[in-house]
């Protein structure tokens, strides 16, 4: 348990330096960016919660996410504006006007509700059966955003929302949610899902409900992701539902395969790689667009790096940057090793 302290002080401390700095630079595009760091922070240890420890790939994250926001929009959009933004929104729906943060909370529950619905017979499944099922469930939520037209507007743009996401407030989600991750982790659920992830038959064969364990490793982290879309919604103001689809999807799910699935650690720290690289590529694709380098506009760099810097985490180094070990014991290990040197 004292690595999990040590490894909790560190990354809070990451998210403090992250958020301070960008507070005394001053800098509006940088207090941007590190927001938005802070979002995909929520959005990435919220996947690790359940993949990092079951071991299943889930696509429908992001879809969870588009849940979230949508729920909190109906929420918060005030009254007097619902009529243009949702012109077919329920006639009991149009008074509603909530306080964002309790839309954030309630962004989550709805995720959750819904994950617990849906989400208990993919459970039983593993390997590619699991995959499949998850993007198809993506797929679901996606097409449901795309033609609710009631509730999302539909294909269209919603718009309206305040705009109540700093730098403060994703900073504390960003650190509760490390915590939440880390607790999650050292809790028995977390253990024993680990080790069903290490050897199904083996767990299964001591009595663990493995189903029931990732059904509940899902609906955790589908209400961090439901937390995380009314987060971000509340930053971008406005989005449609291609928002919350393959882009977004691959973006994440890079971010936590690059930095190390198996430890919050490296969700963490693959965050803020994939972020800062994916701002420098794309400030490199604009100078070069601004320029009359080449015969053509310069499209999809950003995503073509990525996903080369992905396959050559894949080849090179599978398990990620922080594979199996957090910070706390790595350097605790560390430590020890030099201790025993010094003897």
């Amino acid at each position: 348990m004292k690595h999990s302290y040590l490894t909790a002080i560190i990354l809070l401390g990451v998210i403090l330096v992250i958020g301070i700095g960008s507070q005394m630079l001053g800098i509006r595009l940088y207090d941007r960016i590190a927001t938005n760091l802070m979002i995909s922070l929520v959005l990435v240890v919220g996947l690790q919660t359940f993949m990092g420890n079951s071991g299943l790939l889930s696509f429908a994250h992001i879809g969870f996410m588009g849940l979230g926001a949508y729920t909190s929009a109906v929420l918060t959009i005030p009254a007097q504006m619902k009529s243009m933004a949702l012109p077919d929104l329920y006639g009991f729906m149009k008074v509603v006007e909530i306080s964002p943060l309790f839309a954030m909370i309630a962004a989550g529950l709805v995720a959750a509700l819904v994950a617990a619905v849906v989400a208990y017979p993919l459970m039983r499944l593993s390997d590619a059966a699991a995959v499949i099922t998850s993007f198809a469930l993506l797929v679901v939520l996606y097409t449901i955003m795309n033609n609710w037209s009631a509730f999302t507007n539909g294909p269209r743009t919603l718009f309206g929302l305040p705009k109540t996401t700093d730098m403060p407030i994703a900073a504390v989600l960003a650190a509760v949610v490390v915590v939440v991750a880390l607790a999650f982790k050292e809790s028995r659920t977390g253990t024993l899902l680990r080790a069903s992830r290490e050897d199904e038959v083996a767990a299964a064969a001591l009595g663990t409900n493995i189903p029931h364990l990732r059904w509940r490793a899902f609906i955790l982290a589908a209400f961090i992701a439901g937390i995380g879309g009314a987060l971000w919604g509340h930053f971008i103001t406005s989005f449609a539902p291609k928002a919350f689809y393959l882009k977004e999807t691959f973006l994440i799910i890079t971010m936590l395969v690059i930095g190390g699935a198996n430890t919050v650690t490296g969700a963490v720290a693959g965050t803020i790689l994939v972020t800062v690289a994916y701002e420098g590529l794309r400030g490199t694709e604009g100078a070069l667009n601004a320029t009359s380098f080449g015969a053509g506009q310069v499209i999809g760099l950003t995503e073509i790096v990525l996903a080369l810097a992905m396959i050559a985490v894949m080849i090179l180094k599978p398990g990620g940057i922080f594979p199996n070990r957090e910070i706390g014991h790595i350097l605790i290990r560390a430590r020890r090793k030099k201790e025993i040197v010094a003897q």
